[in-house]
């Protein structure tokens, strides 16, 4: 008889088992956790940027209808601040000093939205009326926002005792290398530019839930994550001082991470605290509007770069000196997000010398960290940005200045040290070019010029790193039912966990996937996990669920063997059955599991240890049509070819992709957050921030051009964030290919909304 064709393994079109009850109401988000006698928190935020503040009384809050506690920075002085972990020598040797996040603040608050209380009461809205009680003077003093004029001399300083602004200075490259190679270069292109501040929209605002459980003398904090081991060490350690042991984090589904859902927020700490204070269960949750004001923002560099080259265009060195706004406090990771992006400075190209000036700066703003892509979306649009500009200055062809600088020849070590193990540039630029009818955008350009509308076309060439070394190791275990569970220290948010994860297992064990069950996201099943980010979460994790799904396999064989008196090598698995091959002699799974001698025998476990990163990379290519009597812009044709080594699940790339494009375009077009020059955000909610809609895309065109990675076991080379990663050079260059045929115009700052676009191509007609 022959053996059933695994139907649900790698490569198979699985639907997403999750989303049945998604879609039906049946998703369980942290806000829909009530517990008996639960109390709720409400965090009173700072209105001013930057002031010395003194809490005059709680007095009246304290005796509001429902409050049951008032907390103040000095009510809390036994809780340590929450740390970053990000910080980066300097080339002199020196680590600079953090300015942590304080749980709540003590006597001065640096951006508008810090913590200065928080009050407990029977329900959020008695919190929040009461939160109006609590008499606070504020004494308001100058306050910086903007990246480029942090560093002024004249700018008000965030923290007057450090003396400056600056946070950290970080170098890659040879300086001296590299202005050999201008000064004998032929020619040099110089941009400017502002990599525009976002803020993580996820669908599902932070929640959480602290409880003290005194029958166990220890924490559990309930919240929406991206890893609840790394939460529990940070919150347990640094801020209750506390052995991890005594805190439980639990996550249950999450609606959208990004990156900002990594994080050790104060929220966690307080309803923690008040939890233990109050003997009860307390809830917090933000508002959409608390969301702009508290959670960890993405992007705001301000750049200058600069690259050298000879007659011919080939590129002999790159010269960048990047401001990364880090916002108040030095967040977790913060400081080393801007480093890690200019570790891509070299892109897809031989690039033979690069000198690279990252300065992190200080502003009274939301705390900057890691979002979408963390670093790698800033790099890329920096090279592709200005490798247009350079094709332009040198009458070249956009892809053919590419083509002529692609690294030609792996493995290829970058001047920043990265090993990039595999690609066929040329390949992928080549099938997007055709895929994407490069070579006829002239007729669509009459066209469109009939209708009065202005055209062009935009590519971006990328290659990121993601799946950084390390390990996620998964454990597998066969229960009495016949069903198999997996354990792993990831955290979906959103991305399909529950099919990938359960179609590696599936395939060794030959077993439908709804007999899998994924488990993430509690620090009693597991003692350790490495969270989900930086696409970590398939090239790791995934071959650790394949190798884990292995040796339960091979356990299954023996004990089947032993109970059908046969050799285990005779054994085959099909559909939750062990049979000797070629007889009609079976036993099912669940029969399996009662004959085990030794629970052990009936349990798996994979870790796949790798020692590179993976480097993912493709190209994008985005058509625009412009209105130049509106300054609209809309998306009229999207093509992408990607390398992604190997692939999983078609319809979980497919619509990894779709949504990182739709973000990437989102800021090249629409997103920004702005700041006055007072600290005042301005574009604090949805009718001042523009979020993307479904109706301003076209349907995407997106095929893969695989080349197998040959640091990862299986192949993988990772796909959560490359979609960002290409998108936003790509629409940014089809902007500016449009405003540059018809006006001239070179540059164009993103997001280049309608405004934007209209009144530079206003100015470009004076001046003809």
């Amino acid at each position: 008889m022959n053996v059933m064709t695994p139907k649900f393994g790698m490569g198979a079109s699985v639907l997403r088992k999750e989303d049945n009850a998604f879609i039906t109401g049946k998703g369980r988000y942290t806000d829909d956790i009530t517990l008996p006698g639960m109390l709720h928190g409400y965090v009173l935020r700072s209105p001013v940027a930057n002031a010395r503040f003194k809490v005059v009384s709680t007095g009246e809050a304290k005796k509001a209808p429902g409050v049951r506690l008032v907390l103040t920075g000095k009510d809390i002085a036994h809780l340590g601040d929450l740390q970053s972990h990000g910080m980066q020598k300097q080339p002199d040797g020196t680590l600079p000093p953090n300015r942590d996040i304080p749980i709540l603040c003590r006597d001065k608050v640096h951006h508008v939205g810090d913590a200065v209380a928080f009050i407990v009461a029977e329900s959020r809205a008695q919190a929040q009326d009461a939160a109006e009680l609590v008499e606070v003077d504020y004494d308001s003093e100058g306050a910086v926002a903007d990246t480029r004029h942090a560093l002024d001399k004249d700018a008000p300083l965030v923290w007057p005792e450090l003396g400056s602004n600056k946070v950290v200075l970080n170098h890659i490259g040879d300086k001296e290398k590299t202005a050999a190679a201008f000064k004998k270069a032929a020619s040099v292109t110089r941009i400017e530019f502002v990599n525009n501040r976002l803020i993580t929209n996820y669908m599902e605002v932070r929640s959480a839930v602290g409880e003290w459980r005194a029958d166990e003398d220890r924490y559990v904090l309930t919240a929406g994550t991206q890893g609840v081991h790394g939460v529990r060490d940070i919150i347990a350690k640094e801020a209750l001082k506390v052995p991890p042991e005594k805190l439980r984090v639990v996550t249950p589904d999450v609606g959208g991470g990004f990156g900002t859902k990594t994080f050790a927020y104060r929220e966690y700490v307080l309803v923690l605290e008040a939890a233990k204070r109050l003997g009860a269960p307390v809830k917090w949750t933000a508002d959409r509007g608390e969301h702009f004001l508290s959670d960890t923002q993405g992007r705001d560099n301000f750049v200058i770069a600069e690259m050298a080259m000879d007659k011919d265009g080939h590129f002999l060195a790159l010269r960048v000196n990047l401001i990364a706004n880090l916002g108040a406090y030095t967040s977790q990771y913060g400081p080393f997000i801007p480093y890690l992006g200019v570790t891509m400075s070299t892109g897809v190209y031989d690039l033979p010398a690069i000198d690279v000036d990252v300065t992190c700066v200080y502003t009274n703003t939301v705390p900057v960290d890691a979002y979408r892509g963390a670093g790698r979306p800033e790099a890329a649009f920096l090279l592709e940005k200005l490798v247009d500009e350079c094709a332009r200055d040198l009458g070249l062809p956009r892809e053919e200045i590419r083509r002529r600088n692609f690294i030609k020849q792996f493995p290829y070590k970058t001047q920043t040290g990265r090993m990039y193990d595999t690609g066929d540039l040329n390949g992928h630029m080549t099938q997007a070019m055709e895929r994407a009818g490069w070579a006829s955008f002239d007729k669509r350009l009459a066209q469109a010029k009939k209708n009065g509308r202005i055209r062009g076309i935009g590519m971006s060439t990328y290659i990121e790193a993601c799946a950084f070394p390390g390990s996620e190791p998964a454990f597998v275990e066969l229960n009495g039912d016949g069903t198999v569970t997996l354990k792993i220290g990831t955290q979906s948010n959103g991305q399909g966990h529950a099919t990938a994860y359960a179609q590696f297992v599936a395939e060794k064990l030959n077993l439908d996937i709804d007999k899998i069950t994924v488990r993430q996201g509690d620090t009693d099943e597991l003692g350790a996990g490495g969270g989900t980010g930086g696409s970590r979460s398939i090239p790791l994790g995934g071959v650790s669920a394949a190798r884990a799904g292995e040796d339960l396999a091979e356990k299954i064989k023996k004990i089947a063997a032993d109970e059908l008196e046969a050799s285990a090598g005779d054994i085959e698995l099909s559909d939750g059955t062990a049979r000797i091959a070629g007889t009609d002699r079976v036993i099912d799974f669940a029969a399996i599991a009662k004959a085990a001698k030794n629970p052990d025998d009936l349990k798996g476990m994979g870790e796949f240890k790798q020692d590179e990163c993976t480097y993912p990379n493709g190209t994008h290519i985005c058509e625009v049509e412009i209105d130049p009597e509106t300054g609209v812009t809309k998306v009229v044709a999207y093509t992408i070819v990607d390398d992604f080594g190997a692939t999983v699940n078609p319809i979980l790339l497919a619509g990894q992709i779709h949504g990182g494009i739709v973000q990437g375009i989102a800021q090249a077009l629409t997103e920004n957050t702005v700041y006055a020059d007072d600290g005042q955000l301005l574009t604090a909610s949805f009718m001042d921030y523009t979020m993307p809609r479904a109706d301003d895309f076209p349907f995407f065109s997106f095929e893969t051009h695989n080349v197998p990675s040959t640091t990862n076991a299986l192949g993988i080379k990772g796909a959560g964030e490359a979609g960002t990663i290409g998108a936003t050079p790509a629409a940014l260059n089809a902007v500016t290919d449009a405003l540059y045929r018809e006006y001239g115009i070179r540059h164009i700052d993103m997001p280049t909304t309608p405004g934007r676009v209209w009144n530079a191509i206003r100015e470009a007609t004076k001046t003809k």
